[in-house]
């Protein structure tokens, strides 16, 4: 018995529910927590949500503090993530058994190796990121005083998309 590894990244067993790929990275750019998942030396599985920053194209971006966690050791034994973000809608009453419903939903998977952008040349990949995250999530009426002093205290991550796929689900109605 031979043991041949198959590479299911990116597989969708419904078809009909694929969006397109265009359709995808909007919905990618749109969200704003990602589940990011992780393996540890010992091949543990770890999954962190984060805030991130996805402009279109082959890259996506990622932060966390700057301190030696979980998600941080497991990236310097394996720099492999995927990416999850979703939306869930309604349930569809399903009948005459509960076991017939089903669920709206839309997701997005991005696999992909991860580098940490370190040194003084990331300072300013960092300060576009704060700035997109401020737009992202904050207020149009928030005003700062210019500058970010602890910029060197945050992690920036650049995911290089290698597989990324959406799905979605109109429940019954479809």
């Amino acid at each position: 018995m031979s043991s041949v590894t198959v590479d299911l990244r990116g597989r969708i067993l419904r078809k009909k529910r694929l969006m397109a790929q265009a359709e995808t990275e909007e919905f990618l750019r749109r969200q704003k927590i990602a589940h990011v998942g992780s393996v540890d030396a010992n091949g543990w599985p770890y999954v962190v949500p984060l805030v991130y920053i996805y402009e279109g194209g082959d890259l996506l971006y990622l932060h966390t503090g700057d301190h030696q966690g979980h998600f941080l050791t497991n990236l310097q034994s394996n720099s492999r993530i995927c990416v999850e973000v979703s939306e869930i809608g309604d349930l569809h009453r399903g009948m005459p058994y509960a076991c017939n419903s089903a669920l709206v939903y839309t997701s997005v998977i991005v696999f992909g190796p991860v580098k940490i952008l370190t040194g003084p040349e990331s300072r300013d990949k960092k300060a576009w990121f704060l700035d997109r995250l401020l737009v992202k999530h904050g207020k149009p009426d928030w005003t700062f005083e210019p500058g970010y002093p602890l910029i060197d205290r945050i992690i920036l991550y650049e995911q290089k998309i290698e597989v990324v796929t959406g799905k979605h689900s109109s429940g019954l109605y479809h």
